[in-house]
């Protein structure tokens, strides 16, 4: 993907710009790196004050030495846009670059992220300062690839983003009737007859129209993805051939990643998982699970642009990582489509709030450190597997919809578990029923997803929202030999957050063979159980009363004045089938239905043997990772002879894996 790289990138975020008046500190840098066995970082992520210490002056000398000296010392360089954080001057000369909050007070300089991505004067400024860059390293042999901004994110209320949004909304809707009857308006009478009169809902203003909520959302999220369109293409109208990514985030809620996907060439993201809290393997299917969302934003391989080699400063409990975790880790992220490890920070700076963060090279200067050790030894991986794992991949027969449209419906809906749905935990528990199994996994949104045909299963928890025709694609889908699984709170709002009016899941009864009826929510403490031939498996938060209308019942409630109704169904339908999920079933529960839809399907697992809990297998091209999430060594039977790529090892039969140990497979 990004020309003139032929193996894994191993490095991370390099601020130089910190260490001008230390030269000795900067040729040591490269020393180091050769050491760590390092080959890229990424430069002037904030560098904005000093590429342009005033208006109009560039100061580009500084940044060509330090080019210059990677390049020398065989490092290729990530160069960044510093539009993350602008200057001082920036905010006294020109006060709309600065945002208003959501009680329309005017931030002031500081922090970052806080500037207004609507304001025209600040857009040209970035456009000036990427063309000056791209103009000054266009022909660069060090310069591999562009960085925009770093980590996206944050809203705006300003007179500017009101009018972007009044605008925005008058191009989907045309008119004000149209606006108010998809809206329904009369609720409360908040009827509009200016378009002047809509504001964007904030505390300030309005936050009852759950319409117009995920309306704003989508509209900010259009906004970033415009402001990201203006900086890809001022740098690439100079550097055509040089791709563009940008860094996105973890459990991201404020724009759609789907979306912003679709203005960059590679995707990256930034992964700060918390080990050793109390149950690792959790940890691991979360991050798992986002890996595989980067790695489906644009069905390619992504880059891991973040990672602390140690740990981090700004969670509750910093924890150091365990021997062997920074290994695992980091190859997690390299099985489930990751081309990088990258990390944040190469160097601990001396001040700030990032002053005791994670990195490489921590304050003490040198390489002689249990941390420098580490990352030493993913680089020494990472050139080990490059010509091995970059094979053909396999293409996952799984599709999971998770869509951030329905996402902002879910948390906007005042019913349930209010404001506590937990959308994404869902669509991850159900994750990671199949990612223990060794099951390979894709996943779509509602938009994206134009063809399900390749996929022997697709999943759609909590599909509360039905936009772009979904429910038409899933009963075609199954109708044509496809299998579903599909869950309580389903099917209810239309794209504009609007109710269906009739039976619901929309459109889709007949395919499961069921009409939902009620939505109960349990009390903290309260519960109830799924009961069928095989097991109980405990229900919590949700319990949704369903009618079957042809579906076979596989399982019932256990309690309450539902005992005995249907939970859980199976339906024929076409040349397909579906299972209808009607509560928030345990971990236990959701694995054990997995299981036999599994063995149904007769899905493809990355190792055809039973696993020791913790132990988690996860297929890449030819290479098998086997990753102990466990504090202990665990025994582990392989279904033939394999050699680990690691260490070149011969393994077969039972063999012991390390606590937080992690091989790589081939047979």
């Amino acid at each position: 993907m990004i020309p003139r790289v032929t193996g894994f990138l191993h490095g991370g975020d390099y601020n130089p710009d910190q260490w001008l008046d230390r030269p000795d500190i900067l040729e040591k840098d490269i020393e180091l790196m050769h050491a760590a066995h390092v080959n890229c970082v990424s430069v002037g992520i904030f560098s904005w004050a000093l590429l342009e210490p005033e208006e109009g002056r560039y100061d580009f000398k500084w940044l060509d030495e330090v080019i210059d000296r990677l390049y020398k010392g065989g490092i290729y360089v990530i160069l960044a846009t510093p539009s993350g954080a602008r200057p001082a001057w920036m905010a006294q000369q020109h006060e709309e670059v600065l945002r208003v909050n959501g009680q329309h007070q005017r931030m002031h300089f500081g922090h970052r992220h806080n500037h207004c991505l609507t304001s025209p004067y600040y857009r040209e400024k970035v456009r000036q300062m990427n063309t000056a860059l791209a103009q000054r390293y266009a022909d660069h042999p060090a310069v591999i690839m562009w960085h925009l901004s770093n980590e996206y994110s944050g809203q705006c209320h300003c007179p500017l983003c009101q009018q972007a949004f009044r605008d925005w909304l008058k191009e989907k809707y045309g008119t004000l009737e149209n606006l108010n009857k998809k809206w329904w308006t009369t609720f409360w009478s908040h009827r509009y007859t200016d378009w002047a009169q809509v504001e964007a809902p904030s505390p300030m203003t309005d936050t009852s129209n759950l319409s117009m909520l995920v309306d704003w959302q989508r509209f900010t999220s259009w906004q970033c993805k415009t402001f990201i369109d203006n900086e890809r293409e001022s740098v690439q109208s100079v550097t055509p051939k040089l791709p563009c990514t940008a860094n996105l985030m973890e459990r991201f809620w404020d724009y759609d990643y789907f979306s912003l996907a679709e203005s960059m060439d590679i995707v990256s993201w930034d992964s700060y998982p918390e080990w050793h809290n109390a149950d690792n393997v959790a940890e691991a299917a979360d991050f798992a699970m986002n890996h595989d969302i980067m790695r489906s934003l644009k069905k390619q391989p992504f880059l891991l642009m973040e990672s602390t080699p140690s740990q981090v400063n700004w969670k509750p409990h910093n924890k150091l990582k365990r021997p062997g975790m920074h290994l695992l880790s980091s190859l997690q992220a390299v099985a489930h489509g990751s081309d990088s490890v990258q990390y944040f920070q190469w160097r601990k700076g001396r001040g700030g709030v990032e002053m005791f963060h994670g990195a490489v090279v921590g304050h003490d200067g040198t390489g002689d450190t249990r941390v420098f050790r580490d990352v030493t030894q993913v680089g020494m991986a990472l050139e080990k597997l490059q010509s091995a794992v970059w094979q053909k991949p396999i293409k996952p027969e799984v599709c999971i919809l998770f869509d951030w449209e329905n996402r902002w419906a879910i948390d906007f809906a005042q019913t349930g578990q209010m404001g506590n749905m937990r959308y994404f935990d869902t669509v991850n528990m159900h994750y990671r029923a199949l990612w223990e199994k060794g099951v390979s996994v894709d996943f779509c949104d509602m938009r994206a997803c134009t063809d399900l045909s390749g996929y022997k299963l697709v999943i759609a928890p909590m599909l509360f929202m039905l936009r772009n025709g979904m429910e038409d694609k899933l009963h075609a889908y199954v109708e044509n030999g496809g299998a579903l699984v599909m869950t309580y709170f389903s099917g209810v709002v239309d794209e504009y957050n609007l109710a269906y009016l009739g039976e619901t899941p929309h459109g889709l009864t007949d395919v499961l063979g069921i009409k939902t009826l009620e939505l109960d929510a349990l009390y903290p403490g309260q519960g109830n159980a799924l009961v069928t031939e095989n097991g109980r498996y405990e229900i919590g938060e949700l319990c949704e009363l369903i009618a079957p209308q042809g579906a076979k019942v596989l399982g019932t409630y256990e309690s309450d004045f539902y005992a005995g109704d249907a939970a859980f169904t199976h339906h024929a339908f076409g040349k397909g089938q579906s299972w209808y999920i009607a509560a928030k079933l345990s971990q236990e529960g959701l694995n054990a239905i997995y299981g036999d839809v599994i063995k149904q399907l007769n899905l493809a697992v990355a190792l055809q043997t039973k696993l020791p809990a913790g132990v988690v297998t996860t297929r890449r091209g030819e290479c098998i990772f086997v990753q102990n999430y466990t504090d202990q060594a665990q025994r582990v039977t392989l279904d033939g002879a394999y050699t680990n790529l690691l260490n070149d090892e011969a393994l077969q039969g039972t063999c012991t894996i390390a606590p937080f140990g992690v091989w790589v497979l081939k047979k």
